[in-house]
């Protein structure tokens, strides 16, 4: 398919700068010092990680998000823009700072420290039906971060479905570990759902993921359950399909889930079977754990076919 006929991508969601320390000589611990390898100031955020991964994979995305009128906020526009997002719809907010998470990470997982800032502000005041009207599909993320934006995700989905798009969700963790059922109410909308395997588990109450997967499969036609370095599982309208995840020397995992969904759902628009998108985003995935940062190691399209060709 070529980059003409691929659908128009719509992200609405969370923007913030990470700043990442890899190479922890041992867990973190309050009153103590440690030491990592390397540290540095890189794009952050579910959204933007996601957005980043479709555009380098061939795709047209809009952004909408919100930050603060300062040093971080003007780090984040100029990095999208960089990288082929599309920020018109993306405000700056004078009396606001500017979302930050620290990611402290290892080569197999990492712990995150977030200061929501403008995060937790978005309204969808700026989303409109025409602007909804000049996409194909839809994808949110950071349900329990964005809390002022929360309350409208059901509503933003519905217009989205009435319009004809598809849409996509990957909720992430709740930092309250409440997991609140209200979020039943947007996997109504909800086409695609991406969790791991915790989040999968807080949502069905069960422990086994492929039981956490069958009950998912109930509530939404694709969902898809992320495991790490063991790949990924999924299900479409009742067939499962798995994957294991490909092996790579990694540096640092912040975002490979995000670059994981950029992957599959790049496949999955293109009408591809289960199985591939599940491939293509273990690929995605793996990939993207090979660099600092969210973004510095996921792949064009290019680099994807040559990394599936050798492996």
């Amino acid at each position: 398919m070529s980059r003409l006929q691929r659908p128009k991508i719509l992200v609405i969601g969370e923007l913030n700068v990470d700043i990442v320390a890899t190479g922890l000589s041992s867990p973190p611990e309050m009153g103590a010092e440690i030491l990592v390898e390397d540290c540095e100031l890189t794009l952050g955020s579910a959204s933007a990680i996601f957005a980043v991964g479709m555009v380098k994979l061939g795709n047209d995305v809009t952004f909408v998000s919100q930050v603060g009128r300062d040093y971080f906020g003007d780090f984040c526009i100029r990095a999208l823009q960089q990288l082929g997002v599309s920020t018109r719809h993306v405000s700056r907010k004078a009396d606001q700072k500017t979302g930050v998470t620290i990611a402290l990470s290892g080569k197999r997982d990492r712990a995150l420290v977030t200061h929501s800032g403008a995060v937790a502000t978005l309204t969808s005041d700026r989303i409109d039906e025409a602007l909804m009207k000049r996409h194909d599909h839809l994808h949110l993320t950071s349900y329990y971060l964005q809390k002022a934006l929360k309350p409208s995700f059901a509503d933003i989905f519905r217009l989205a479905k009435a319009l004809g798009l598809t849409t996509s969700f990957d909720p992430n963790s709740d930092p309250s570990n409440k997991w609140s059922r209200s979020i039943d109410g947007v996997l109504r909308y909800a086409d695609v759902l991406f969790v791991n395997e915790r989040e999968a588990s807080q949502l069905t109450r069960t422990r086994s993921s492929r039981s956490a997967l069958k009950a998912l499969g109930t509530k939404v036609r694709c969902a898809v359950i992320k495991r790490g370095p063991r790949g990924a599982l999924a299900i479409q309208d009742g067939a499962m399909a798995t994957g294991s995840g490909f092996k790579v020397t990694p540096v640092d995992t912040t975002g490979a889930g995000d670059s994981f969904d950029a992957g599959f759902l790049s496949a999955y628009l293109r009408k591809e079977p289960l199985a591939e998108c599940v491939r293509i985003g273990n690929a995605c995935g793996a990939l993207s754990a090979t660099r600092v940062g969210g973004t510095a190691g996921q792949p064009t399209e290019t680099e994807l076919k040559a990394f599936l060709r050798s492996n």
